[in-house]
């Protein structure tokens, strides 16, 4: 079989399987496995696949067809131009997420390096630690933390931070429960999912806990805003990650709370105290 065959063969039975992105996810998985960017697909498709190639592929074409996420399958995601590694102990990293990072271009002062204290973020409930890794390797004058409840995540994100040569601090925590240090930024991707709303396959895939939270997916978010009063200092920062149909509430919370709604970008609302 030769690489446009399997290709097309891999991109019917996707696109029989309900999957949108069934051209691109045969190519990746494809180029994964033969350890060739997709160029080399394009380039090469009237070569032959080995057997080995073929065997493997087709294998991690039936996790796909089981709406498995090709992040999973090939154990990365790109974000924000950098690679970071995925596994199902977090959820993956996702382009609308991207908007912390550019929200952060307004925030952090451009003569930071100048500045007679480091300036701290904390990245609440970090994942694979895309966004708080993403934030020092930018900014590499910042003070990063890293926090989450889980051990397993936890330790993908100092995968990540290793990988990508990121100096930042780890801490296992219930969001900033107890956190000793006055931070100037806070930055979350936390769950916010209702467990009514529809979720795709693949998303189902992911897990629960970082997903789903109560109170129609708020609880977390509340939680994190009550503790910021205590956490963040006067003037700081806090860029949240929601859907759009909660942000309206969730200005509404905050504002009780004392906080200043600055902007929303997409998925991401920012708050100043």
């Amino acid at each position: 079989m030769t690489i446009d065959e399997w290709l097309d063969e891999a991109t019917h039975m996707l696109a029989d399987a309900g999957i949108a992105s069934a051209r691109l996810d045969a190519e990746l998985i494809l180029s994964h496995t033969m350890r060739e960017p997709r160029t080399h697909l394009h380039a090469h498709g009237d070569e032959i696949l080995d057997d080995k190639h073929e065997d493997i592929a087709s294998a991690r074409l039936e996790l796909r067809l089981e709406h498995t996420p090709v992040a999973y399958i090939i154990g990365h995601k790109e974000f924000y131009g950098r690679r970071f590694k995925t596994t199902p102990s977090a959820l993956i990293p996702r382009p609308e997420s991207e908007a912390i990072i550019h929200l952060l271009h307004d925030i952090v002062p451009h003569n930071l390096p100048l500045l007679p204290e480091k300036m701290k973020l904390v990245d609440v409930g970090t994942g694979t630690g895309c966004l708080g890794i993403t934030a020092k390797l930018e900014w590499p004058e910042l003070d990063v933390t890293l926090t989450d409840n889980d051990t397993h995540t936890l330790n993908l994100a100092r995968e990540n931070a290793e990988a990508l040569q990121a100096d930042v601090a780890f801490l296992k925590n219930d969001l900033l429960r107890g956190y000793g240090t006055v931070v100037d930024i806070i930055i979350a991707n936390l769950p916010y999912v209702d467990r009514a709303w529809d979720v795709s396959t693949d998303t189902q895939a992911e897990p629960s806990g970082a997903l789903y939270a109560g109170d129609g997916g708020l609880a977390l978010i509340k939680r994190l805003l009550e503790q910021a009063t205590l956490q963040l200092r006067p003037g700081g920062h806090i860029l949240l990650e929601s859907d759009p149909r909660q942000q309206h509430k969730i200005i509404d919370f905050a504002k009780g709370l004392g906080f200043k709604h600055l902007q929303t970008e997409g998925f991401v609302t920012h708050f100043t105290r």
